[in-house]
């Protein structure tokens, strides 16, 4: 089972999303991708992932977290406290500080539902921060250079020890993330 988390602003309407799902169910693997909305309030998308993990416990192989940004720092959070493996693409190491620039009115770029981001859901991120990762062999970091949101470097730096695929050029959206579908699969497992 895959369990897409998407970033910021974002839906699993997103590119990432979508090419995922349909890689996934042209392979007969469309039952085995988990991927909802995520609420604004970090605390209540960690409670919705954490209840779908609840659900999927019960399979022979146990989730792979997927992660895109805001996603990928809830992957990391929820990787630590259930022992997941969990692929990272162009990560928010440091959320609460990626994303103090955003507090106020926004818009999600795919429903195009406004909402307000307030100093409460940096809060929330801050009591969510993973300090460190425990065991990088569960951990797959996928960043590019080019990312003119995040840092890469951070990623790298968080995830020493990590596989990591650290490609030259690219954007925040990971450009190239349609050449990795087939490896994301294997690495949970379903290949």
């Amino acid at each position: 089972m895959i369990t897409y988390l998407h970033g910021f602003r974002s839906a699993p309407a997103s590119l990432k999303a979508q090419a995922l799902a349909r890689h996934m169910q042209a392979r007969g693997l469309g039952d085995k991708l988990w991927c909802e909305q995520l609420p604004v309030s970090p605390a209540a998308a960690v409670a919705l992932i954490e209840s779908a993990i609840a659900s999927n416990r019960s399979r022979a192989t146990p989730p792979t977290l997927v992660g895109s940004s805001l996603g990928g720092f809830y992957a990391t959070v929820l990787a630590e406290r259930h022992g997941l493996r969990a692929a990272v693409v162009n990560p928010a190491v440091v959320a609460p500080l990626s994303l103090e620039p955003y507090l106020g009115p926004q818009t999600n770029l795919y429903t195009g539902e406004t909402f307000v981001f307030t100093q409460r859901h940096i809060d929330e991120l801050r009591t969510l921060q993973v300090a460190a990762i425990s065991q990088p062999e569960r951990y797959w970091l996928l960043a590019e250079t080019g990312d003119e949101v995040l840092d890469y470097r951070h990623a790298v730096d968080y995830y020493a020890g990590a596989r990591q695929t650290i490609l030259g050029g690219g954007d925040h959206g990971f450009s190239r993330w349609g050449d990795y579908l087939d490896d994301i699969v294997a690495f949970a497992g379903l290949a």
